[in-house]
């Protein structure tokens, strides 16, 4: 946000400060802008302090207020949804492939997850407290663990939101304070018809509006961003959390306990009987 509020400044700056091309004419109006650009009394500022002074202790307060608490929000948010954090490979990938061996029973995947403490670990923890429950519990287990991690993931969403839909009203609200100041002065003074006067005036009235933009607008992409990565996030953690419950519902167990006796029985049957010997 500070980088596009300087690349705006500069860019102001350039224009109000453009040299005229040798050989044009000066014209009256000329003249008063370009005098008025440069350091005339009803020149509009085009400098950060400029700009700040303008528009006053008030609305610069509250503008950088806005942009710091939404810069913050976002970084915060970033280290917060990181992937590994959220959902480390290497736990899930271990603990699911032991739960389909059949080499983990509750209370060792109970102390797994226990040490783990990542989201993804919280949710697991809710379905395994449901061990060989029947799916229906355990799914509704899974999908409350994984509304109470949404509900953190999702903390700083309404401060980015926030800030970009109030920063463009206190931006329209220093606007018009600006616009009825500005038309009280010029009525007070007498100066009615001197369109430089009001131009300028109704300029610095502009310049709250351009920056709650300049503030709203990165902090609406960044609310965007962060907002569909958690997307992503919690449609990958519904993904294992289902799987989790494929696992160790009663239903799961009881398949598995049928395709290992109807594995081991064959195997029994082909055994070669002993012959049994009668005695004399």
């Amino acid at each position: 946000m500070a980088v596009l509020l300087a690349a705006v400044l500069a860019a102001c700056r350039g224009i109000a400060q453009e040299p005229l091309q040798p050989g044009a004419p000066i014209s009256g109006d000329t003249a008063v802008n370009t005098a008025a650009s440069e350091s005339g009394p009803g020149g509009i500022p085009t400098d950060p302090l400029g700009i700040a002074d303008a528009m006053g202790r008030l609305f610069t307060a509250a503008f950088v207020v806005a942009s710091v608490i939404a810069v913050w929000s976002f970084i915060e948010r970033l280290v917060v949804l990181r992937r590994r954090r959220v959902i480390p490979k290497a736990f899930v990938d271990r603990f699911l492939m032991h739960l389909r061996a059949g080499r983990m029973d509750k209370a060792e995947a109970l102390a797994i997850c226990q040490q783990n403490q990542s989201p993804m670990a919280e949710v697991f923890i809710h379905g395994v407290r449901k061990w060989g429950r029947p799916s229906v519990e355990v799914e509704q287990a899974v999908l409350d663990g994984g509304e109470r991690q949404v509900t953190q993931l999702k903390k700083g969403l309404r401060v980015l939101n926030g800030v970009s839909t109030l920063s463009p009203l206190i931006g329209l609200l220093g606007t018009v304070v600006g616009m009825i100041k500005s038309f009280n002065d010029i009525a007070t003074a007498g100066a009615m018809g001197q369109t430089q006067t009001l131009a300028n005036g109704i300029a610095l009235a502009l310049l709250t509006t351009a920056v709650g933009l300049i503030i709203a607008i990165p902090a609406m992409a960044a609310y965007l961003f962060i907002a569909g990565r958690i997307d992503s996030t919690v449609m990958e953690m519904d993904r294992l959390g289902q799987e989790l419950v494929h696992l160790i519902s009663a239903e799961a167990l009881r398949d598995r306990v049928v395709a290992t006796t109807n594995v081991t029985e064959p195997a029994m049957a082909s055994r070669p009987r002993k012959p049994v010997v009668e005695k004399p």
